[in-house]
């Protein structure tokens, strides 16, 4: 099965926000700038004007990107989830074995890592070897992570 295709709730919600911002307020705010410049005159040789080009095809593709991605992704709404055993969306504390540091991870979709803002939480795809090590952990598992720069243990303390 494919996980990459699956968001939370929250994460879809933040990339339609995302996409809103990018419509109603950069995007108009580019145009502007375009139309300013263009009033300096001469548009092969002006900065400005090429600039403002470049902003809007940079903002232009990054829409066109997230509403295909948003349309080809699935859904899932994790607050009715158990929390016997960590799931998508989960949030769990979990402690490095080696050195005894705690760090409360949330499992999410690819696609809303780059939406997470969320105070104290490390967000973690659950394609990545670390969100992959821990899904189906109970509290009290260790959790193995198989990552380029060697093993880590992370030791499940609380899922919620």
């Amino acid at each position: 099965m494919d996980l990459s295709v699956f968001i939370t709730k929250q994460g879809m919600e933040k990339l339609q926000k995302r996409i809103s911002h990018l419509m109603n307020n950069e995007r108009p705010e580019v145009i502007k700038q375009i139309a300013i410049a263009r009033e300096f005159g001469d548009l092969s040789e002006n900065a400005e004007y090429k600039a403002g080009k470049e902003r809007q095809r940079a903002i232009d593709s990054e829409i066109d990107y997230l509403r295909r991605r948003s349309a080809a992704l699935k859904v899932v709404d994790t607050d009715n989830f158990p929390k016997d055993v960590l799931r998508f969306g989960s949030y769990c504390l979990a402690e490095d074995v080696s050195n005894g540091e705690q760090i409360c991870y949330r499992v999410v979709g690819a696609e809303e890592l780059n939406f997470t803002d969320e105070e104290g939480i490390q967000a973690v795809s659950v394609v990545s070897p670390i969100g992959n090590a821990l899904l189906g952990k109970k509290v009290g598992q260790i959790a193995v992570v198989k990552a380029p720069m060697g093993e880590r243990h992370l030791k499940i303390i609380e899922i919620r």
